[in-house]
């Protein structure tokens, strides 16, 4: 216990020190208290990066209780510190069950947040559907992730949004570096842990050319893969050749796959069909918020036999012979896996997280029930401070450079 304990506290204590805009913000918080009195419901996978955020509204003057968006991406070691040395509210462990994940979600709807932080929307969903008990007191909240705002964004064009919500992920400070450079680099942080196996010479194949996909490929390509990208947007899949990758459709795409990477966001990007044409000794991993990207009902009907082969890995023996691998149970690879995104890239959208609260907390009762974008006034801040932590200082227009590009009549 005291080893793990210790191991948690030094990850918070890493975590921080290379977190320079959550540093700032922390040290604005400590002083000001905004959310003096204020309860903050949180799920979100529960790892170093987060629990620097909880501590950081915490030390703002919330109450916090923070459970996992992801039954298999907690880093129990981290839980155990907040628990044990900032005395926060947390309730998650790695490998929970589908009943305890909802126990624990249930046990932040228990707290009837004032605010709530979501990464996927299900907590959102839960306080709407089955505990519309602790929906009264909320006042609006943020999510984290691109599964959640497509949810919270189908919510609000039915009608049934009823508080606001800003998208996190829209945020130029977070998609624009979490999706594409944390995403890209953590992937292979659980396809190492994983696997031990090299990238360079592989046959690569990304599922989805969103900023997520973006990241996934170019690193691959950087590892010195062959990469494929399956793409159903015309312009994306566009984008995706002429980054200089091939585009075909999944079903051909599997056929010489020595490894699959999805990250679309939605179902069955993977079924028995293309499993019936899959390479022997594909591995599979996927990258999207929710474990049905790869259908695991047909990869288990598929196979006459599955047995773990190493610590995140499943082994499914196809009838003909050949041999299918699944990262993580199909579940998050870069956190399952992993340990999740870095802690610099963290720094920026854990950052919009903690000022975009505090903008909700300001400013809910002008915000209409529906997805709203983060103030570019924030992403810029944020912008601003990482720069100067990085030591890079950049030009800045005169008064008569504003002039003109405000301007119309003068062309020359």
């Amino acid at each position: 216990m005291n080893e793990l304990l210790e191991k948690g506290s030094l990850r918070l204590k890493w975590a921080f020190e290379h977190m320079p805009v959550m540093q700032e913000i922390d040290k604005k918080f400590r002083k000001e208290r905004p959310f003096e009195g204020v309860k903050i419901g949180m799920a979100l996978h529960t790892e170093a990066k987060t629990g620097i955020l909880a501590i950081t509204l915490a030390n703002g003057g919330a109450k916090i209780r923070l459970a996992s968006c992801n039954p298999l991406s907690t880093d129990d070691s981290v839980v155990l510190a907040l628990q044990n040395e900032y005395g926060l509210d947390v309730h998650a462990k790695k490998g929970e069950t589908q009943e305890e994940y909802y126990s624990n979600l249930n046990k932040v709807a228990d707290l009837k947040p004032d605010l709530v932080i979501d990464d996927g929307a299900d907590l959102i969903a839960m306080l709407h559907t089955t505990r519309r008990d602790s929906l009264k007191k909320v006042k609006g909240a943020n999510e984290e992730t691109t599964t959640g705002v497509s949810r919270l964004r189908a919510m609000a064009a039915n009608g049934k949004l009823e508080f606001p919500v800003i998208s996190i992920n829209d945020a130029k400070m977070k998609f624009l570096f979490d999706n594409r450079y944390g995403t890209g680099q953590s992937v292979f942080d659980g396809w190492m842990n994983s696997t031990n196996l090299v990238i360079a010479g592989k046959r690569i194949v990304v599922a989805g050319y969103g900023w997520c996909g973006k990241g996934i490929a170019m690193r691959a390509k950087g590892f010195g893969a062959s990469v494929a990208v399956t793409e159903i947007d015309p312009v994306k899949a566009i984008e995706a050749r002429m980054d200089g990758f091939e585009v075909m459709k999944m079903a051909d795409a599997v056929k010489d796959a020595d490894a699959i990477f999805t990250v679309t966001g939605c179902k069955d990007i993977i079924t028995g069909k293309h499993l019936a044409a899959m390479k022997g000794g594909c591995i599979m991993g996927n990258a999207g918020h929710f474990d049905n990207e790869i259908n695991k009902n047909d990869l288990e009907a598929a196979a006459v036999s599955v047995r773990k082969v190493r610590d995140f890995i499943n082994e499914y023996k196809m009838e003909d012979g050949r041999k299918l691998y699944l990262i993580a149970d199909g579940r998050l690879m870069n956190l399952a896996a992993g340990q999740g995104h870095p802690a610099e890239i963290m720094d920026t959208s854990f950052a919009a997280q903690a000022l975009g609260m505090e903008y909700v907390l300001n400013n809910h009762s002008k915000m209409k029930n529906k997805v709203h974008d983060l103030p570019d006034s924030i992403d810029t801040l944020i912008a601003e401070i990482k720069l100067r932590s990085m030591g890079i200082e950049i030009d800045a227009l005169t008064e008569e450079q504003k002039k003109y590009v405000s301007g119309w009549e003068e062309g020359t």
